[in-house]
């Protein structure tokens, strides 16, 4: 219920914020804006909250499908979790170029569209083989939030997009809290009315409608002021590059949204188990165990519309300097306590410090690229965050397999120094463009 609530006060406040800004007329946003954020903002929140409300439980799903032993059943799980972001990295700049050329919105109709088939196709899985297929397919199409982000960044005057970024990404954080709550009542309900496999394979279905209705919507209710490009007039890459404000910025920033994505996967997969350690044998792990995981999305959904605002008063690069250092300083006494319930405040703080990393390195992208750039270079930013979550993943798994869970946050911590020592090196004194 805390989770819910959240996420409806975050959108209660969404909202009043908006009507403050219309009243107010602070800025002259284009006709349809506030329409196509609605939208975009709701389709985000429903494209993570499928994701995490069929994902927790992909595993479980695996091991009712077949006689697999323990170590197949580990071994499917990850590849089913690691194809996704494996094909994203590999396809994410040809959607780049197709955006750059078609526009966005086509991007958002392409990811909406097949995730609902392929997401729904999945409940049908007879084997564990099929899910890791179809898992690599919705990776190879997917990118609906970075192609949101990158629309709606593309119609927002940049004295808001600060504000506008953070906002994007509390529609995924909101989606990610409601999803394992919904999934797991879901899955427990049906598992019990129809047995056997059936309870993990209706949250498939229930996502694949919704992802439909995410189509339809963004289909009838967004609108991009976009002119197509012909592919004889589209610039390469390499001259592209060459022709930004400062191309050392641009590629520091896909380096700090891979560093941060890592520093999250590294933690994510290990978190309930650091759990456990803290509390053998105790009946409540689990119940603490999702506490803890929830509480950095929770922090980021608090925080991330006062940072938005602190980010377009002070710019994006001074806040994505505080945040990586505050969550440096946070993981240190994270690997050092014992205790899950001052891990849980601790992580809070760091969801907190998280709404200041990644939102500011987007925003950094939208006010130094040019806008018929913009699907190319949010599509490599995407493909820098696919390779930070596979390598934050198995970091923390090889980390923790061969010394412990503290090990993990140490090095996870350092991770964000040296992003930060790289962030103060190659871009201090940098500002962004109005």
């Amino acid at each position: 219920m805390v989770k819910f609530s959240c996420a409806k006060m975050n959108i209660k406040r969404l909202l009043k914020e908006m009507y403050f800004l219309n009243q107010k007329g602070r800025d002259k946003f284009p006709a349809g804006w506030h329409m196509a954020f609605y939208t975009l903002w709701l389709g985000c929140f429903i494209t993570g909250m499928g994701y995490s409300m069929t994902m927790p439980f992909i595993s479980l799903f695996i091991s009712d499908l077949g006689n697999y032993s323990k170590f197949e059943i580990n071994l499917y799980s990850g590849l089913a979790f690691a194809m996704t972001f494996i094909a994203q990295a590999i396809v994410s700049p040809y959607w780049g170029s197709l955006a750059d050329r078609k526009g966005r919105k086509l991007m958002c109709l392409r990811a909406s569209g097949v995730m609902a088939l392929t997401i729904t196709l999945t409940g049908f899985a007879p084997n564990a083989i099929y899910i890791v297929i179809m898992r690599f397919i919705q990776g190879s199409f997917s990118g609906y939030i970075n192609n949101a982000t990158a629309l709606i960044a593309g119609e927002t005057p940049h004295n808001r997009s600060g504000w506008v970024m953070s906002q994007m990404m509390t529609a995924g954080t909101a989606g990610n809290l409601v999803g394992p709550l919904l999934g797991g009542i879901l899955s427990s309900f049906f598992g019990n009315l129809l047995g056997g496999a059936w309870g993990y394979r209706i949250p498939f279905y229930i996502t694949g409608v919704l992802m439909f209705i995410v189509f339809i919507g963004t289909s009838f209710l967004v609108h991009e002021d976009f002119t197509p490009i012909s592919r004889e007039k589209m610039k390469p890459i390499g001259q592209i590059m060459k022709s930004l404000p400062s191309v050392k910025l641009i590629i520091l920033m896909f380096v700090t949204t891979m560093l941060v994505q890592s520093s999250t996967m590294s933690i994510d997969p290990i978190v309930s188990l650091y759990v456990k350690s803290m509390m053998p044998g105790s009946r409540d792990m689990a119940f603490v165990a999702g506490i803890v995981a929830a509480t950095p999305g929770l922090g980021t959904l608090i925080a991330a519309s006062k940072i938005g605002h602190k980010m377009d008063e002070i710019g994006p690069l001074r806040v994505l300097r505080f945040g990586l250092v505050i969550g440096f300083v946070l993981f240190v006494p994270m690997a050092l306590t014992n205790n899950p319930w001052v891990l849980a405040v601790l992580r809070f703080f760091l969801g907190i410090a998280s709404a200041g990393m990644l939102p500011a390195a987007q925003t950094v992208l939208t006010l130094n690229t040019p806008a018929e750039s913009f699907g190319r270079i949010f599509s490599y930013n995407q493909s820098f965050q696919a390779v930070g979550s596979v390598l934050g993943s198995l970091m923390g798994s090889m980390i923790s397999g061969l010394s412990n869970y503290a090990t993990v946050f140490w090095i996870t911590g350092f991770t964000l120094l040296l992003n930060f020592i790289l962030v103060v090196i190659f871009a201090w004194g940098k500002s962004y463009r109005h």
